[in-house]
């Protein structure tokens, strides 16, 4: 897998374009366009392109504000002591 393929998370389904990648203490994890979240790359699968729907700059924005949380870029995200559970 690579920037720009589109996967499904496989426990939930979720579909979307990965737009970065990190390793992080021998995991991959692939950053998802549709979520704006880190995935274990072993739950990840090729999705069909019919199965992704882009989400567009003011979808992302109002989902992102509904709950008021405070945004934070994905630098400023430390996913070195988050443990992945493989379950969704």
């Amino acid at each position: 897998m690579q920037v720009g393929d589109i996967c499904k998370y496989m426990p939930t389904s979720t579909v979307g374009r990965i737009k970065e990648m990190r390793e992080t203490r021998g995991k991959v994890w692939a950053l998802l366009d549709f979520t704006n979240l880190y995935y274990d790359v072993e739950y990840l699968t090729k999705a069909d392109i019919s199965e992704y729907k882009e989400v567009s700059y003011k979808e992302r924005e109002l989902r992102g504000s509904a709950d008021g949380a405070l945004k934070k870029t994905a630098e400023e995200v430390n996913i070195d002591t988050f443990t992945p559970s493989g379950g969704g």
